[in-house]
């Protein structure tokens, strides 16, 4: 397995920070706001009352019960209680649905760019991965013929994240619908869709894909509520899916973590309970935050960008900016540009490749205003310096 390098890039951020660096890190997908209070107190809670014992393996009933009710009532779909798993973050709920359904040799396909770990988690699963690039020029999106060309009787999943990550692209019900129509046609094809930054989504219509009836009885979702309630560290994400992965991952799960925190899952419970109104006021930061950021990089010669509907991220083209040079050192690939912004701007980025897309860098802008603008233009000067 290749190491995180959305991972290895905060790492190295965090080096040259300790050693006296001013570095602005932009390299890490992580909201920058805290914990809202309510689910503080409800974790406080939970302690003084003893829930400090091991929990059900796939999660508290109340949880269960809780996030089957948004499901419902947020996203049209019917799973009941008995179809969620309470897993250790999203990243973890992945892992479980592809070791439960991925047999070596098996394929998935997973349009590109995608987040690092989607490409690993299959690899260690013993499944093959088949890669359908999207660049900025197609808003990062496949298109119905692109899946069609790459599913083959061999192919056993789909992996879909909308809102993504990377590029904060989201599609449409309308092209999603156009998907669908493919995947109707491969009845075998399980369908696992990422929907961890479903609420920081500026179109104002999120779709999930287990919402289309031809599809819904394969369809697994993944979700948590690290992006949207600032809870990365309480790691407590949860899939939905049909009752018989939702029954082998528990299987799996009780061979390997058995029950998560407790004390998170307490605090997931008021988050999925409680007012909203903190969910709504930070995607409307990081939805002023995004309109800063591209204008800002829309200044900058040479940068090709396109406007993010939702995470908080910027995916923009450097393909102008490879092959130039920074004294006698070549700038030949995207992380070699990451690592030149790193040591002379100091600024973290992560290398389009990592997501399997050379020629683009990620910039992520869980940041304030003020860092934001100071990173912007210490790009801009460091970029112009390239001849």
């Amino acid at each position: 397995m290749a190491a995180s390098a959305t991972l290895a890039m905060s790492a190295k951020s965090a080096e040259l920070k300790a050693s006296g660096v001013d570095v602005i890190n932009l390299s890490v997908g992580e909201p920058d706001f805290n914990t809202p209070q309510h689910i503080k107190d409800a974790a406080k809670d939970a302690i003084d009352r003893n829930m400090t014992h091991y929990p059900p393996v796939s999660g508290y009933p109340a949880l269960r019960e809780a996030i089957a009710k948004k499901l419902q009532t947020e996203n049209g779909l019917s799973y009941r209680a008995e179809n969620v798993v309470v897993c250790a973050g999203a990243k973890h709920a992945l892992n479980n649905v592809i070791e439960a359904i991925i047999n070596p040799g098996d394929e998935v396909v997973i349009p590109v760019p995608a987040w690092v770990s989607y490409i690993e988690l299959v690899k260690l699963a013993g499944g093959v991965n088949v890669l359908v690039p999207a660049g900025i020029d197609q808003d990062f999106k496949v298109t119905p013929a692109q899946l069609e060309a790459a599913i083959n009787e061999r192919t056993r999943m789909v992996l879909l994240c909308s809102p993504s990550n990377p590029t904060g692209s989201v599609y449409t019900r309308q092209e999603l619908q156009g998907l669908v129509e493919v995947l109707a046609r491969h009845p075998q094809v399980a369908v696992l869709s990422d929907e961890i930054y479903e609420h920081i989504d500026y179109t104002g219509a999120f779709t999930s894909l287990a919402s289309f009836p031809e599809i819904a009885d394969r369809t697994i979702v993944v979700n948590g509520v690290s992006k949207a309630y600032a809870m990365t560290g309480w790691r407590i994400g949860f899939l939905a899916a049909p009752l018989e992965v939702a029954k082998a991952v528990t299987k799996l799960q009780g061979q390997t973590t058995s029950g998560i925190s407790s004390i998170g899952q307490c605090a997931a419970l008021a988050a999925y309970t409680g007012s909203q109104q903190c969910v709504e006021d930070m995607r409307k930061a990081f939805e002023r935050r995004r309109d800063l950021v591209v204008g800002l990089a829309r200044e900058i010669p040479g940068l090709k960008v396109n406007c993010p509907q939702g995470a908080f991220y910027l995916f923009p083209d450097v393909h102008s900016f490879l092959g130039k040079h920074f004294g006698d050192k070549e700038i030949a690939t995207d992380a070699d540009l990451s690592m030149y912004l790193l040591e002379h701007a100091h600024v973290a980025t992560v290398p389009g490749s990592a997501f399997c897309l050379d020629g683009y860098i990620r910039l992520s802008y869980a940041a304030s205003d003020e860092a934001l603008i100071e990173a912007m233009a210490r790009i801009a000067k460091a970029l112009a310096e390239l001849k």
